[in-house]
């Protein structure tokens, strides 16, 4: 059913749903590995689709854990609602760009994990730079992000489509960028594990002065 409503969501809003299928197994553990969520307190996702990743999060996150959870469509909202029962989930039907404003009205300041399924090559670039600064001021300290994006790497910009260096993006708003390939999923994608966010006066095009380079690694899952 979830790949059913999927696949008509795809055809009808690629732009917004930016995928073909629901995450794959591997690509939900290559997600979520790298969060700390055993002592999370907060945490958000950012598109949830059908709940693939929502549902793993659920079972790993403490009893006692909030989930605040980021979905403009409609229709995967009310099938999110309809499918998953659980108090720590807290469906918010806004824009990425919006998470601190969000975050802030439920009465919180910061978060331990955020995990993002957007296709952030598909997003205007204002918005997309607008999400990623929020969340500088967002994450705690020791917080992990991480964003899949797929391997053919193409971004939608003025009406054409182009290669769109994701890798290059991530490095202007976190000091430590870690890329792994997984190849089990339809199709195959990167994840991107970002950790040390740059505050504002750390980045890169501040006072005209070059950042240092950012951390970069990269492995291969299958």
């Amino acid at each position: 059913m979830s790949r059913a409503i999927f696949a008509m969501e795809a055809l009808s809003d690629f732009r917004t749903v930016a995928s073909v299928a629901p995450s794959s197994r591997y690509l939900v553990r290559a997600m979520l590995r790298p969060l700390p969520l055993e002592k999370a307190r907060v945490v958000v996702e950012l598109g949830c689709g059908t709940g693939a990743m929502t549902r793993a999060l659920l079972k790993q996150l403490p009893p006692d854990a909030t989930l605040l959870a980021f979905e403009i469509n409609p229709r995967f909202t009310r099938y999110l609602k309809l499918t998953v029962s659980d108090p720590r989930l807290v469906l918010i039907d806004n824009s990425a760009e919006t998470v601190r404003q969000e975050l802030q009205r439920r009465g919180f300041e910061r978060a331990d994990a955020v995990l993002s399924s957007l296709g952030l090559a598909f997003m205007p670039e204002p918005e997309r730079d607008t999400f990623l600064g929020e969340l500088s001021g967002l994450m705690t300290e020791n917080g992990v992000f991480t964003q899949y994006h797929y391997l053919h790497g193409l971004q939608f910009q003025n009406g054409q489509l182009g290669r769109f260096d994701i890798t290059r993006l991530l490095h202007r708003h976190f000091g430590s960028v870690e890329r792994t390939i997984v190849w089990r999923n339809l199709p195959p994608a990167y994840v991107f594990v970002c950790r040390a966010p740059l505050r504002p006066e750390k980045h890169p095009t501040d006072n005209g002065k070059p950042a240092k380079p950012a951390l970069f690694q990269e492995s291969v899952r299958f």
